[in-house]
């Protein structure tokens, strides 16, 4: 990476310096120990940054979790891994710099509600922070070895909803519906007013993978699970997509770039 810093700075591109800690492999097993290790290595390549070109843009990234001390292996979704996360962001604030945190991680390998919780557990952490730039935010599975389409869709879904949220309340005199009080008499509904048809169909986040209808709806559509129904969601997306048009020329010069630089790369 050290090679890639001095190539990007010298062009003075952005860059990401992110540390990558697992506590209890590549850091001490104590979250302070961990952060304190984890800054010093954000500051050293950001230091050297500004040494081979003063002013490139760059981002304070943290991607802290730790490893499960029974089997060695990487653990997504962790509360410790969120105090890093929080504490990265506070530490970036201080040096008045933007930051990266993950997205929606997971250690499981399908798209079950162990990779649902843990992609939860990473996400809504990064949300809360107002963390400026999110790395793989849907997909993630495997400790990041693999990646999943209904995983995708899951996570996507769960990324509309955190967008929902993040807009914050409306008070505008529209959102307080003052028309829809006085239209309703006591002991009636808000289902038929003129305010709600106004905005049925924007008033709230409708998932396009979770299923929302009666137990008894549900059974006489399939009885589909949400991996299901995110597996048909992602094939009908990839079927009905329509690839944006290449100048035929553009693309005949990008396809012999690679195949040349293929060559001069030693690959087949």
């Amino acid at each position: 990476m050290l090679g890639d810093i001095l190539v990007y700075a010298k062009a003075r591109q952005a860059l990401l310096i992110t540390p990558f800690l697992m506590s209890g492999a590549m850091s001490p097993v104590s979250a302070a120990a961990t952060l304190a290790l984890q800054n010093a290595e954000a500051l050293a390549g950001i230091v050297l940054v500004q040494m081979i070109n003063p002013g490139t843009p760059v981002i304070y990234g943290s991607f802290m979790t730790n490893i499960d001390l029974q089997s060695g292996a990487p653990v997504f979704g962790s509360p410790e891994s969120q105090w890093a996360l929080f504490a990265g962001k506070q530490m970036a604030d201080f040096y008045k710099l933007p930051f990266r945190s993950g997205g929606t991680f997971s250690s499981s390998k399908i798209a079950d509600a162990q990779a649902g919780y843990e992609a939860i557990q990473v996400m809504l952490p990064a949300v809360l922070a107002q963390v400026n730039f999110v790395l793989h935010a849907a997909g993630w599975l495997e400790n990041g070895l693999t990646a999943g389409y209904e995983k995708f869709m899951i996570d996507w879904d769960m990324l509309g909803m955190y967008h929902t949220w993040a807009k914050g309340i409306d008070f505008s005199d529209e959102a307080f519906a003052f028309d829809a009080m006085q239209e309703v008499p006591p002991g009636g509904h808000f289902l038929g007013t003129q305010h709600t048809m106004r905005h049925f169909r924007t008033a709230f986040y409708r998932s396009e993978v979770f299923d929302y209808n009666s137990a008894e709806q549900w059974e006489i559509n399939g009885a589909l699970d949400t991996n299901q129904r995110a597996n048909q969601r992602w094939k009908k997306l990839l079927a009905e997509y329509d690839a944006p048009p290449l100048d035929q020329g553009l693309e005949q010069e990008l396809r012999a770039f690679i195949t040349r630089r293929k060559k001069e790369l030693g690959f087949p």
